[in-house]
């Protein structure tokens, strides 16, 4: 019997061989704590990587691991998600836009126990950047993928996926932390009917990688007025470096991307982009020794904001 799976985890890759064993491998049953494999799947849609993978190696990580190749792919991944999204079977998703972020080792767990405890909860995941510092910064000073591979070879990764927490800086969508509000979330979950009422990824951001697509489908989120906004604590997903589209590029072309960026979100939205004020509604979750100066550091900045 095919048993439905609760969660389908959809994810968009694109040219990142190297990354994609890590991701993959941080949503295996074995690496992912107190889950089994019947419920979640992983569904990986290739947005048309020259060279693609084999479906037999995606499935080396688990028999509810899937993967789609696209062959006539657009340049922005919101086409690709609606399409993973639509060979899902679970009866909620969660979104990868980028297939080069490792999962810390309790986040399926907690999704699940979001979706057994609220009616209607989006949830959402803080991002890390692996390296010292953003990895717009750090690239200006020699990071590159060898680096990063050492510096995930001194924490003995994947053995203690929290210690992720030590070797990482936090991203600039999630720069205050757990209890403030963030501009997006790389691993964002929702039930399957809330992302079909939203109309999924809007398409019509068509510029490579997508522009503020994902910042658009968060924003939207958090705008639902019978949605709760829960957050997972102690956990988060880390990016690692690939020549991403934003997070890879020098600050001066990040500008000048975000201007191109935000002129197409106001021809779209017909008003600014700005950072959806909602605070979280609800956490969940738990908190690795690892995490605790994220968790004092994010205490900080929400005792600034409530103060100041």
């Amino acid at each position: 019997m095919n048993v439905q799976p609760i969660i389908s985890i959809v994810m968009v890759i694109f040219n990142m061989a190297r990354e994609i064993k890590r991701t993959l491998h941080s949503l295996t049953s074995t690496y992912q704590v107190d889950v089994s494999g019947q419920d979640y799947e992983v569904v990986v849609v290739d947005n048309g990587s020259s060279t693609p993978l084999s479906v037999d190696y995606v499935k080396s990580f688990g028999s509810n691991f899937n993967y789609h190749y696209i062959e006539d792919a657009l340049p922005s991944p919101a086409p690709a998600i609606n399409f993973g999204v639509r060979q899902s079977r679970g009866r909620a998703v969660g979104i990868m836009i980028d297939g080069a972020r490792i999962l810390s080792p309790g986040i399926i767990k907690y999704a699940l126990q979001a979706f057994r405890t609220f009616q209607n909860p989006v949830v959402a995941t803080l991002g890390w950047h692996l390296g010292p510092d953003l990895q717009n910064h750090s690239v200006l000073d020699g990071y590159n993928q060898q680096v990063e591979d050492q510096l995930l070879a001194s924490i003995n990764w994947p053995k203690d996926g929290y210690r992720l927490f030590e070797i990482s800086a936090l991203a600039s969508s999630s720069k205050e932390g757990w209890f403030m509000p963030q501009a997006e979330s790389n691993c964002l979950f929702m039930l399957r009917e809330t992302f079909d009422n939203m109309g999924g990824y809007e398409e019509r951001f068509n510029t490579p990688g997508g522009g503020l697509v994902n910042l658009d489908m968060y924003t939207r989120a958090c705008e639902l007025p019978d949605a709760e906004l829960v957050v997972i604590l102690g956990e988060g997903n880390f990016h690692q470096i690939h020549g991403g589209i934003a997070t890879n590029v020098s600050e001066t072309m990040n500008r000048a991307l975000w201007q191109e960026w935000q002129e197409l979100y106001f021809k779209i939205r017909q008003k600014e982009y700005t950072v959806p004020l909602r605070r979280p509604d609800h956490f969940i979750g738990h908190m690795p020794q690892q995490a605790l100066k994220w968790v004092l550091y994010s205490a900080e900045i929400a005792v600034e904001n409530l103060t100041g």
